[in-house]
């Protein structure tokens, strides 16, 4: 019952409207079983096939999150059923979405990822391309998305000032839009090293996978 003790653990530390997503990608359908039974239902994945492969395998209602780097001939194969992409990093990947969700018959939500980090290998739109995106009336097109917020990684470092600066500057970016009419009430930004840290700075979403499973091999 490891992953139920450390899951309770968890959500006894969140605020109430704060969403767990519990990232189990590499973890087996027992493991994430047992954090479904233990009342878990937000479940984060990275990978497509890994998606697809425990989605068919595990119960219906839990709510699939993608959280990786999503590339476009790979969206028809979660339109189906996917919950949440988090990780919408560009206008051209929305457009995929919105073509498979219609497909589907479908309204799949979105989070556009923004790139807040020092680090270049981490994806993402920075804030004046995410900007152009609501500003330029392009989603007004897109009837099958629904862009519902924003996800960001912050730098990976122990130098909790500067990871607690990147995500001011992106909850007020986020507060900004929302004064401007977009209803972006999904923050999703925290992982299991700094997902306090998140959440004090506005964060109502976060993606934890190595507290709740263990570490990944």
């Amino acid at each position: 019952m490891l992953v139920a003790d450390n899951l309770l653990k968890i959500k006894q530390t969140l605020p109430p409207d704060v969403t767990l997503v519990a990232v189990s990608k590499f973890k087996p359908a027992e493991m994430i079983l047992e954090a479904y039974e233990a009342g878990q239902r937000d479940f984060g994945e990275n990978y497509v096939q890994e998606l697809v492969d425990k989605s068919e395998q595990l119960p219906k209602d839990i709510r699939w999150h993608f959280i990786g780097h999503l590339q476009s001939n790979k969206v028809k194969y979660i339109a189906p059923f996917v919950h949440l992409i988090q990780g919408v990093d560009s206008y051209k990947l929305l457009l995929e979405i919105n073509k498979q969700a219609q497909k589907n018959n479908r309204v799949i939500n979105c989070l556009l990822q923004l790139h807040i980090a020092v680090e270049e290998t981490k994806f993402g739109l920075s804030l004046d391309e995410c900007r152009e995106i609501f500003k330029s009336g392009a989603l007004n097109e897109l009837k099958h998305v629904n862009v519902c917020g924003l996800m960001a990684m912050a730098s990976n470092t122990a130098d909790e000032a500067h990871v607690r600066g990147e995500y001011q500057v992106l909850n007020l970016f986020r507060l900004d839009l929302m004064a401007d009419g977009y209803p972006l009430n999904t923050a999703s930004y925290g992982m299991s090293g700094d997902y306090h840290l998140a959440i004090a700075c506005g964060s109502n979403m976060v993606r934890i996978g190595s507290s709740i499973f263990g570490e990944r091999h």
